[in-house]
């Protein structure tokens, strides 16, 4: 969700507060109220920042990096950005003692405004737009989510309850409707921090390409299936984050592996009825998704079309198609008969502290006498769960 995007949710937010506090003036709905006034100002600003910062890039000589003093063509990538700026340093710690740095590294479209890294040895320290990197992963449910920032350490919201009362049509001097939300739920979802490491031997930072695909391939893909995990199945005890499949109010449905099809069309009718709110995503098992796939109708052809054709030999071959229009995210994160149906951009929010923060050294224990360089992974995120009805756990049981 872009500034402009959380700025008309928090004005929406603020006009809801106001009103329960003209209906309401208590010591909580007054709070609540001014909290909501603070947040409409304190996006107001970051706008105003970001666009001052975009005049000032704007002036700026297009799409041009640095790399030893020389222009380069600006890095696509977290691993690119790396060896462009740094890549001779990294490769120069062999044989010494201490860390390297790059300036952040920001997409184009990137609204956030940060500063670079201080001190004598500052670390590679990056922000960054997460859909830079998807090209080297597989699909994860992350990206259905409405995506945020944070710069506190825990975001508090309110869950609504059941809604009494409604808008009405009135005359001139008629009495209007009023909207209450019944005993809404006070929530605090704090930041979880998700790190790793890799080593790299000198002899592999010699070989750039080399960093930079272990950097966008395999440490940020597999932070993003730890990652996934969290956001969908965590316990909320400990470090863990609370996931969504583990939050209160979320709606059950069941049915055989044969209504499958039909249960998640029927999940869909639930969540607009609870929510006002349209799905648009399912997560599922593989193997869940292959008996959708493998369903065939009385002659024997496939409903999601066969092997060489699409549906009932029409069109191409669709490798792997949606469900009923629903982005639909093949993944084993979920249980096998486990499938969720969602408004998943609607429903809830990732968010972020900063971005994916990269740093390395050879002064981890024995790295120097050993000739490695420690890299590392980390970034903090917290999941809210505003409207836990805008989801939908299906248990498919066998026939």
């Amino acid at each position: 969700m872009n500034l402009k995007a959380q700025r008309a949710a928090a004005l929406e937010a603020a006009q809801n507060a106001k009103a329960a506090m003209e209906a309401d003036p208590t010591d909580e709905t007054i709070k609540a109220a001014q909290d909501a006034a603070d947040n409409v100002k304190a996006l107001d600003e970051r706008i105003a920042n970001a666009k001052a910062a975009k005049a000032a890039l704007d002036s700026l000589s297009d799409g041009v990096g640095i790399e030893n003093g020389s222009p380069e063509v600006q890095a696509k990538s977290l691993g690119e950005h790396v060896r462009k700026t740094v890549g001779e340093e990294l490769r120069q710690l062999k044989g010494r003692h201490g860390s390297v740095s790059a300036p952040e590294f920001k997409a184009a479209d990137d609204s956030q405004v940060t500063g670079g890294p201080t001190g004598a040895f500052r670390d590679i320290l990056t922000d960054v737009d997460r859909t830079i990197v998807q090209a080297y992963r597989r699909p994860t449910i992350t990206g259905l989510f409405g995506q945020g920032q944070i710069g506190g350490q825990a975001i508090t919201y309110f869950v609504e309850g059941a809604r009494e009362g409604d808008f009405a049509t009135v005359g001139e001097a008629g009495q209007m409707g009023q909207l209450h939300y019944k005993d809404p739920t006070q929530v605090t979802d704090a930041l979880s921090k998700i790190a790793g490491f890799i080593k790299l031997s000198d002899e592999m930072l010699e070989d750039l390409d080399y960093v930079v695909s272990e950097i966008d391939g395999r440490l940020l893909y597999d932070l993003s299936l730890v990652e996934e995990a969290q956001l969908l199945s965590g316990n909320g005890t400990g470090t863990n984050l609370l996931g969504l499949l583990n939050r209160s109010g979320l709606q059950t449905a069941s049915t055989v592996a044969d209504g499958l099809a039909d249960e998640i069309f029927k999940s869909m009718t639930r969540i607009s009825n609870a929510t006002g709110l349209n799905a648009d995503a399912l997560v599922i098992n593989p193997a869940d998704y292959e008996g959708l796939r493998l369903a065939k109708d009385a002659n024997g052809q496939y409903y999601g079309g066969g092997m060489f054709a699409g549906q009932y030999g029409q069109g191409g071959i669709v490798a792997q198609p949606s469900v009923w229009g629903l982005r639909t995210v093949v993944s084993p994160a979920v249980a096998v008969g486990a499938p969720v149906v969602g408004a998943f951009n609607a429903g809830a929010t990732v968010y972020r502290k900063g971005g994916v923060r990269v740093e390395a050294t050879n002064s981890d224990q024995a790295d120097f006498t050993k000739g490695l360089v420690t890299v590392r992974a980390t970034e903090r995120v917290a999941l809210a769960v505003r409207k836990p009805a805008a989801f939908v756990k299906i248990t498919v049981s066998e026939d």
